[in-house]
Order: structure tokens, then sequence, then C-alpha cells
């Protein structure tokens, strides 16, 4: 396969497959097209003509709506597809497993368990970011220490990882039922995962911690490709499977408690996105600007399709996400347990 190689500086060279960067010239196409229906269409859609004066100068319902309602919507949407795109090509790939993902060993519960535990018993003392930084650290905590061998077991994170989801899904449903009827509706849409009505306070949030965690990601590239081949050639090649593997699952963590902070648990975007950019791009590796574009888009369309479903009440995205990525988590299941993985 043709491949070419960027340089930054000395220290830094990606190399980049041909076929790679046509996909993610396809893919940034397709997410451009899905964010121009996600602004244009329904009752509320601004004309596609006009459109680009409004985004130079906004004014009236039309600058209400690109400013106040579907833009904020649509920047967060981006950049949370993108972090969760990033977390799943992480973990699965220090993990050597497709089952690899925040939503099945609990990452996206414990944020979620975090969030809830900020909002409802300490309100205004602790921001519902970093609840859900806290809750998704703990889970993982819980994890690597319940597997007994840290994450170097794939078999026993993913076993250990829907025991914590599943305390984690307790926590939250106790403190809904302690909650007041208002914090409990708003709650429930949160822990589902929604971008209905979010600020550019929002968005800020997930593109800056996007500025540190997609070049921290990008710098665990070489290492992660190399940890693919197994830890022993890893180590003798250089790159420290161990601590490569510990920093890779912390940038994770910070990546998907971002994407958890602003969106809530959004299911299996991290899960579905980096296989399909694998599939798409057959370059082993972690993938990462392939998978967060990947998770990028398909976050945009599913936030389109239920904000134009001819439900009467709009469905939180997640509920999409889940009933499609249970589906196809449940076609992995079957698969890999056909090879003798699990």
């Amino acid at each position: 396969m043709t491949t070419t190689t960027v340089r930054i500086g000395t220290a830094v060279s990606i190399p980049l497959s041909r076929r790679a960067l046509g996909v993610g010239a396809v893919l940034a196409v397709l997410l451009l097209v899905a964010g121009l229906l996600t602004l244009t269409l329904g009752s509320l859609g601004i004309p596609i003509l006009s459109l680009p004066a409004q985004v130079i100068a906004p004014t009236g319902s039309e600058g209400f709506v690109l400013t106040r309602l579907r833009g904020p919507r649509l920047v967060t949407a981006i950049g949370t597809g993108a972090a969760l795109g990033i977390a799943g090509a992480l973990f699965q790939t220090v993990t050597r497993n497709p089952l690899g993902s925040p939503d099945v060993i609990g990452l996206g519960v414990g944020a979620s368990a975090g969030a809830a535990a900020s909002a409802l018993v300490w309100p205004g003392v602790v921001p519902v970011p970093v609840g859900a930084l806290v809750g998704a650290t703990v889970a993982m905590l819980v994890v690597w220490a319940g597997t007994g061998r840290g994450f170097s077991s794939p078999s026993r994170v993913i076993i250990v990882g829907i025991g914590v989801s599943a305390m984690g899904v307790a926590v939250t449903n106790l403190l809904i039922a302690r909650a007041g009827r208002e914090e409990a509706t708003v709650l429930a849409a949160y822990i589902n995962g929604t971008l209905a009505s979010r600020s550019w306070d929002d968005a800020a949030i997930i593109w800056a911690s996007l500025l540190v965690i997609v070049p921290s990601a990008m710098l665990l590239g070489r290492r992660l490709s190399l940890i693919e081949m197994g830890d022993e050639i890893a180590d003798s090649l250089g790159a420290n499977a161990s601590t490569t593997r510990a920093v890779s699952i912390v940038v994770a963590v910070a990546a998907a408690a971002a994407a958890v902070s602003v969106a809530g648990p959004v299911a299996f975007i991290a899960l579905i996105a980096p296989q399909v950019a694998k599939r798409l791009t057959r370059v082993g590796g972690a993938n990462v600007a392939i998978s967060a574009i990947t998770g990028a888009l398909l976050i945009v369309a599913a936030d389109l399709a239920v904000q134009n479903s001819p439900f009467e009440v709009q469905l939180p995205v997640g509920v999409l996400t889940g009933a499609i990525g249970g589906l196809y988590l449940g076609f992995l299941l079957v698969r890999e347990f056909k090879k003798g993985t699990i």
C-alpha cells in the first residue's frame, strides 16, 4: 500500500496511506453535507441560500436559529463524535479486541453516575463535567483493579466492565429516584445521551478538550501500531507496552469523559466508529484521525435523524445510537464467540 510520511519537526513522523487520505476526504465531505442538512432541514431550517450571509452576520429569526439553537448543537455534536471515536480507537487498539469500548467496559456509565451525583447531590459545588470525569476515572480504576491484571487481559476487562456498568446504572437510578420530578426528567434525558439545548459553552468544553486529546493520541500512533503486534515485539522495539497502554487509557478516559460531560453517554459511537474506520482504510494501528471523523459523522447523522423523526417528542440521540449499536454489539459477540476469543 502506498504511503506518505508527514513530518512535524524531527521528533514526529506520521505515515499516511493514500487510501486513508482518500477515505478521510470522503468522510469529511459527508460530514459537511450532514452538517448543512442539520442547519437547513425542518420547520426551523435556514434556507441554504441564506446560510452564508447568516454565518457572516446573523440577524433575525434565522440568525437566532443558527447562533442559539442549531449552530451550537451541531458544533457540539461534531466534537462529541470525534472524542468518542478517538476513545474507542485507543481502547480497541490497546486491548487488541473489537469489544474494547468505553460503552462495554463501564466508562460511560461511570461518567453518568458521576455527573448525576454532581448535579443532584452536590449541585453548584462540583461542576457536572468534573463529576463526569471523576466518575469515569473511578469506573476505570475499579475495572483495572478488578481484573487482577490491569488492562492486559481483554476478556477480563470486558467481564469486570459489565459488572461496573451494572453498579453505575444502579447508582444513577437511585439518584434519579430520589430527585424531584423536573430534575429527574432533565437527568433522564442526559443519561440517555442528548444534544438538545446545547450551548456554545458546551461546544467550547469539548473542543478545548480535543485541543489536548488529539495531539496526545496522534503522538501515540506509532507505539499503538507496535502494540497490535504483541507486547513482546513492542517492548523489543522500544515502545514500552505497559507505559503506552496506561497513557492510552488515560487519554481515552479523558476523551470519553469530555464527550459525556457535554452530551451524556451517547451509546456505541465509540464502539462502531473505529471499526468502520479500520474497514474503510484497511490500515493497522489506531486510525485516530479517521476514527474521529467517522465518529463525528455518525453522531451528526444520528442527531439529524432524531431532529427530523415523525415522533411528537424528540428522542435523545443516544436512544437511536443505542438501538443500532446494540444490534452491532450482538453481531460482534457472536463473531468473537465463533472465533473462540471470548
